[in-house]
């Protein structure tokens, strides 16, 4: 008699069909959360402290009002870059047995006493999209301390933070905080946006760095307190901290008024017009076409331009 092991026989489940069962957990640790939400936004000793902090920080006067035109343009360029980080980054990760490598050609101008350090194709497309990631970084710092910007997104009262929880149990009772990111951002985006520019960000730089194979060797006194154990989890740890932020910044985004969001952060409009939302869906058709074209063979002939490719015998 065939059983039902032998007729399913032909299924062969990968690796992701495993984790299906991540998705309706999910949702139902989303539905219990926003019920708790509710319920303790109704206790009286709750809504006396939500409307004595009722999610906005107190300002400095000398906040800087609306978006520029240069941090729509960084927020764009960061979000490709930081996209294509991730993917590269994961797919570091996943790559067990690299069959291609890459080397700087050690000629002309370029020669050193050192030989060449070989690394894997993925680890090259990685460092290339972390290189560009970081120097559009760079300037997005100067330019925010330039122009006040970074008043925007660094808390200066202690206020923040019972502001940020009370935010918090708006967002998680799917009672939105009013927007207002034209004017100010309310406490729990000021939190957010300052763990990601001024703590995520420099804590992968620095790990990336430290991981780095040109520099590894040359680090080695730093083995004792900053060991490369610890750089690697550390690095990993914060790749994940910027997948959930993105998801969730993006789907904050689109529910608490798409079009004028988008407006701001693609635009610098503080308007109801549709010009953030176009420029949005180019740069998602740019980044979706980049994103299929990165195909091993294309990625082979650029690399080929800055180094020589050399394939591992099976």
């Amino acid at each position: 008699m065939t059983t039902g092991a032998s007729r399913l026989g032909w299924f062969r489940p990968s690796r992701w069909f495993r984790l299906a069962w991540i998705v309706p957990a999910l949702l139902v640790a989303l539905a219990l959360a926003v019920f708790a939400a509710t319920g303790l936004s109704a206790l009286p000793s709750v809504e006396s402290f939500m409307r004595s902090y009722p999610g906005v920080s107190t300002q400095p006067a000398a906040v800087p009002i609306g978006i520029p035109a240069w941090l729509a343009w960084q927020h764009g360029l960061n979000a490709f870059f930081i996209l294509f980080v991730i993917r590269t980054g994961w797919q570091v990760q996943r790559t067990h047995r690299p069959s291609i490598f890459w080397t700087r050609t050690n000629t002309g101008r370029f020669r050193t006493k050192n030989p060449p350090i070989r690394i894997t194709l993925e680890l090259w497309q990685h460092i290339v999209f972390d290189t560009l990631w970081a120097v559009n970084g760079i300037v997005f710092y100067v330019l925010l301390f330039a122009t006040g910007q970074w008043l925007r997104i660094v808390p200066t009262n202690w206020d923040v933070f019972p502001n940020a929880v009370s935010a918090g149990l708006q967002y998680a009772s799917l009672d939105w905080p009013t927007g207002a990111g034209w004017l100010y951002y309310n406490a729990l985006q000021l939190l957010s946006y300052f763990a990601v520019v001024f703590l995520a960000a420099p804590i992968a730089l620095v790990t990336g760095l430290r991981m780095s194979p040109g520099l590894s060797a040359r680090l080695r006194p730093l083995d004792r307190v900053f060991p490369l154990p610890v750089a690697r989890k550390l690095h990993f740890a914060t790749l994940i901290f910027f997948v959930a932020f993105i998801v969730v910044h993006v789907l904050l985004v689109l529910t608490t008024g798409a079009r004028a969001n988008l407006n701001h952060m693609y635009a610098a409009r503080n308007d109801d017009g549709w010009l953030g939302v176009w420029i949005f869906v180019a740069a998602l058709l740019v980044t979706a076409a980049i994103w299929l074209g990165a195909r091993p063979a294309v990625v082979r002939a650029i690399a080929a331009r800055s180094g020589r490719i050399i394939h591992r015998k099976r």
